[in-house]
């Protein structure tokens, strides 16, 4: 069946030429602006192509110049319906590339035949050379303003949103500032009942005082962290996430790491393998309470996502004036697809409870803002963050290894 696409913004115009040649046999697909028609173009490769000067955005000469300019469309002929508004009208859309004009309103007994005609190959002749050279010095002029007018349309969508994203911003960091300071004192009222012998009952008691208030005490961390996330993503995109620079050893990072994920994470069965060559590796310079969350982020992610009876390995070398650290895990694995994902902003892996390998792993919720902060931070130090994986592929190792490169000194890799 002979496809025909026709562009069109009035819905009576649609009804009427869509029932016209529907009638005639022919299919009939809609588009009500420029850009839409050219992806429709694209996909459905239609016959003929009619369309209406005057549509949103790009207009009817555009989306013509532009379709000319796409392999596989320079013989289609495009159709121009529309009503004359001035003298030229025919010849401007034939410069631009238009097979045919008609005008409206259409006559409704001759429009098909007019059609059938432009489909089997009739082509209305331009104007003499020396007419149809001024009607193309117009229509590129015409051509150049609109690109004009465009970008200057773009920069000021631009300015406002970057005005916009601004306020954001300030808006995030003053409130994960306000936040922060009545956390830190709950916390530490926490710490200080936690640490009372009055309080009775034990942790690992289901409901007693001691187990509620440990809920408590995990609750607040993890609010805790949820802000400093945000806080840090806000940072981050302002570009004014600052690094206090000192002395850094890694090795020490890793074991507090692992030291507050056994203390005060879920109780789970994993084993952590830390290489011992990492405490062979040197001391770099850097901020060492952020390198911690990126670090304890990659980490927290490993365990999160592995299996009760996992393997999570930690290693490390030096490799001329840059350590390399990688956290290797068993887990469940991710699919080479979505690995460039994971470290971009609100990215969660999805449902891993379809895996089967996964259903002892810990449910934890979040943001899926972990590996953006992480990949954040590791950069502001000059480094390099990125993952490997095997995916969900049975015929290989499951799991994911995340590799950190850092600059000893303060130099971007």
């Amino acid at each position: 069946m002979v496809k025909i696409l026709y562009v069109e913004d009035d819905e009576a115009s649609q009804r009427l030429v869509q029932r016209l040649l529907t009638a005639e046999g022919f299919e009939v697909l809609i588009a009500t602006d420029g850009l839409e028609a050219i992806e429709i173009a694209r996909r459905e490769q239609p016959n003929l192509l009619l369309i209406d000067i005057n549509i949103a955005g790009l207009d009817g000469y555009e989306v013509t110049t532009r379709l000319k300019a796409i392999p596989g469309f320079e013989d289609m002929p495009i159709v121009a319906v529309t009503a004359a508004t001035s003298e030229g009208d025919r010849q401007r859309a034939l410069v631009a590339g238009c097979t045919g004009y008609i005008a409206k309103p259409i006559d409704v007994d001759r429009f098909p035949d007019q059609v059938r005609s432009y489909l089997v190959g009739m082509r209305e002749g331009i104007a003499p050379a020396e007419e149809h050279k001024s009607y193309l010095a117009e229509y590129n002029k015409r051509l150049a303003r609109r690109l004009e007018e465009k970008v200057r349309e773009l920069q000021r969508a631009q300015q406002e949103l970057q005005r916009v994203d601004k306020m954001k911003s300030d808006f995030v960091v003053l409130a994960g500032h306000e936040l922060r300071t009545p956390l830190t004192v709950i916390h530490g009222y926490l710490q200080i009942l936690r640490a009372n012998p009055d309080i009775p009952g034990s942790p690992e008691i289901q409901g007693s005082p001691k187990h509620l208030l440990m809920k408590v005490v995990d609750a607040v961390e993890r609010l805790g962290n949820i802000v400093q996330d945000l806080l840090n993503v806000s940072l981050i995109d302002a570009d004014r996430l600052e690094l206090a620079r000192e002395p850094v050893f890694v090795h020490s990072l890793i074991y507090s790491i692992l030291h507050h994920l056994q203390s005060f994470g879920p109780r789970r069965d994993l084993e952590f393998v830390v290489s011992e060559r990492l405490r062979e590796l040197p001391m770099l310079e850097g901020d060492n309470s952020r390198l911690y969350q990126a670090i304890g982020n990659v980490v927290g992610n490993a365990v999160k996502y592995t299996p009760d009876g996992g393997k999570i390995t930690i290693d490390g070398e030096t490799l001329d004036d840059v350590i390399h650290l990688w956290v290797q895990d068993t887990g469940v694995g991710i699919p080479p697809e979505e690995l460039n994902r994971i470290f971009d902003r609100f990215y969660v892996v999805e449902d891993i409870t379809r895996h089967s390998t996964s259903k002892t792993a810990f449910k934890g919720g979040g943001l899926g803002l972990g590996l953006s902060v992480s990949r954040g931070i590791i950069e502001a130090h000059g480094g390099k963050i990125w993952a490997e994986s095997p995916g969900h592929d049975e015929e290989r190792l499951p799991g994911t290894t995340v590799h950190i490169l850092l600059p000893l000194s303060h130099r971007h890799l």
